[in-house]
């Protein structure tokens, strides 16, 4: 296992983007379950001490997830996730808005689009995140979403270790 993995963050205002280039060393099925499937993602999908826990997810073209981020004090913040494009293995696409407990979304929400690339026994994760308006993904940024991401990214690396050493 190596330390030197990629993690680029890049932030758009023009064009309402942000860039995230992830590198794992894992294998790119064991990525893209971690992904794809609520039980891993439920494992690494918020940033200590929150954990994230999915009310519900079906992941097919128009199939959505549900879930929160739950603060150690138990506060949850619920998002709504609506895949809209699925190439298996290779790129997912999802509408992502925040929720309330009943899974009304709040408006407006982003577009998000992962690429998984396979480069040995390396898997790197391209995300574009598309925010309908510059408001909210100035709001995103200064909420600590880079770090908060960051920190996610790490609790993925490390579940990956892990799994990774079952195989």
């Amino acid at each position: 296992m190596t330390s030197n993995l990629l993690f680029d963050f890049t932030v758009d205002k023009t064009t309402k983007k942000v860039f995230i280039t992830r590198e794992f060393d894992a294998e790119l099925s064991l990525v893209w379950d971690a992904f794809t499937k609520p039980e891993l993602l439920d494992q690494w999908g918020a940033p200590k001490p929150w954990i994230a826990k999915t009310k519900y997810m079906n992941f097919e073209v128009g199939g959505r997830r549900f879930y929160a981020m739950v603060s150690p004090e138990g506060h949850e913040r619920w998002a709504i996730q609506e895949y809209t494009s699925i190439t298996p293995k290779t790129n997912f696409k999802m509408f992502n808005a925040f929720a309330d407990k009943d899974g009304n979304p709040e408006l407006p929400g982003s577009d998000w689009d992962f690429n998984f690339i396979e480069q040995g026994e390396r898997t790197k994760v391209s995300i574009i995140i598309y925010n309908e308006s510059l408001a909210r993904m100035e709001k995103m940024i200064e909420m600590g979403f880079k770090e908060g991401y960051a920190m996610s990214m790490q609790n993925l690396e490390d579940l990956l270790k892990t799994l990774s050493q079952r195989h």
